[in-house]
């Protein structure tokens, strides 16, 4: 089959802000051949089980994944992406509430801002944006969209809703140190996702990855939609010296971002599926320290 030999680590669903449900999206993946999908969504393992079970007799493997936000003084932070996560992890659960509750929180402050702009919305109007799942930023957009009041998701975001707009109200995140440390603890991989949208030069980049890896960083996310060629090889350069793996991943939204497909991002990502074995090494040796702590 056409992506046979790829496999796509970075994903989202309904549980957070994707339009594909868990099992929507596993079976997406099964039908473009891919031989393994990491379901990564924001601050939430809500979508896991599903997508597991999903996974089920398929020949694809399910990656149980998350998405943290972690603040490394920069513009919008930094993304985490954790791997192969215990779904059942108590302290996982914990470090996630606690991230779920400051959304709830932030959400109805974006409201009254976009309210104050003179834009009529109601928080009812939003969660029907969601399809059960936690409520974000794509949602707002989504709906002033449906109102008439934008023409487009990317309208909505560069009037209003980017950091440092009008109606942005930025969104609490943990240090790396807890981000990576929770990762870890429930048996995952902490990966740092599309390093090459950060707002640093090379050398700013290493400086970061050297820290992160010194708490325990595993790989980076080489392979993404938004990375050129020149931009993947880079980093993959850049992982070979530091020690760490290489991922990749679509950042797959469905309808939230059109533009981006399954496992092929905008048309030409290919991320291989021999990236696994040594992804998967981690895993064991992480897991391995935790059963020998």
């Amino acid at each position: 089959m056409l992506f046979m030999d790829y496999i796509d680590l970075h994903t989202h669903t309904t549980a957070s802000d994707g339009s594909l449900s868990p099992g929507e999206l596993v079976s997406e993946a099964a039908r473009a051949g891919l031989k393994a999908v990491a379901i990564t969504d924001h601050d939430t393992i809500a979508g896991l089980d599903e997508a597991v079970e999903a996974g089920q007799g398929l020949e694809l493997e399910v990656v149980p994944g998350v998405e943290i936000s972690i603040e490394v003084g920069l513009k919008g932070g930094a993304h985490l992406v954790g791997l192969w996560v215990k779904p059942g992890h108590p302290g996982l659960l914990d470090g996630l509430e606690r991230l779920q509750e400051a959304r709830r929180q932030r959400n109805p402050r974006i409201l009254a801002k976009l309210n104050e702009l003179g834009l009529p919305l109601s928080m009812d109007e939003v969660l029907a944006q969601t399809g059960g799942g936690q409520v974000g930023r794509p949602h707002f957009a989504k709906a002033l969209v449906q109102k008439g009041l934008a023409d487009s998701m990317g309208e909505v975001f560069s009037r209003w809703l980017a950091a440092g707009a009008k109606a942005y109200v930025a969104k609490e995140r943990m240090t790396p140190e807890e981000g990576i440390s929770l990762v870890r603890a429930a048996g995952g991989v902490p990966v740092l996702a599309h390093p090459g949208l950060l707002d640093l030069d090379r050398n700013g980049l290493e400086s970061l990855l050297r820290k992160l890896k010194s708490l325990g960083l595993e790989g980076l996310e080489a392979y993404y939609s938004e990375h050129d060629e020149a931009t993947r090889r880079s980093l993959i350069s850049l992982a070979a010296r530091l020690g760490l793996a290489v991922s990749g991943g679509s950042d797959f939204h469905g309808g939230s971002k059109p533009q981006i497909q399954l496992g092929t991002g905008k048309g030409d990502l290919r991320v291989p599926l021999t990236l696994l074995t040594a992804l998967r090494q981690r895993r064991e040796r992480i897991r391995g320290e935790k059963d020998h702590a």
